[in-house]
């Protein structure tokens, strides 16, 4: 398994950070451009269970999978969202946005992501997996939060 962990401090409200995360699928879009669906398969009160069927756009090529919320929390000055999926029958995904309140204009995020291989070959290519796509990732939310603040 390979996990990595990166933190980026956002000059913007914590509330229009978390909009992205846990809002509508034009927000989400918005720093997941490959995401083309969302629609709720099963919806708990509490939020954690929670499925999503997500379309997925890679190239030409779009992939389907069911997302389920494994942690949620969304306190004034702390948010959380885990979740968790099987990309292609071949990895198991979790991602995990964590928001502290800095200041009312200021946010700090970190973002964890986990990615164990379900086949065996797989496992090659994780050994030259960088950190890439998460600070792409991280430098695209903060581009966009604070876009929309100034």
């Amino acid at each position: 398994m390979k996990k990595w962990t990166k933190e980026i401090e956002i000059n913007a409200p914590i509330e229009q950070v978390w909009k992205f995360l846990d809002g509508s699928v034009e927000n989400m879009q918005q720093i997941m451009p490959q995401v083309v669906e969302q629609k709720p398969i099963k919806i708990t009160e509490e939020v954690v269970g929670s499925v999503y069927r997500q379309k997925y756009r890679e190239g030409k090529r779009t992939e389907e999978y069911d997302i389920e919320t494994l942690e949620y929390s969304n306190a004034t000055n702390e948010k959380k969202l885990k979740v968790g999926f099987t990309l292609a029958k071949m990895f198991e995904i979790t991602a995990f946005y964590e928001l502290n309140k800095i200041n009312d204009n200021k946010t700090s995020f970190t973002y964890t992501v986990t990615n164990r291989p379900l086949k065996w070959f797989v496992k090659l290519f994780l050994l030259f997996a960088t950190d890439k796509v998460v600070v792409e990732f991280l430098e695209r939310v903060k581009n966009v939060a604070e876009a929309e603040t100034s």
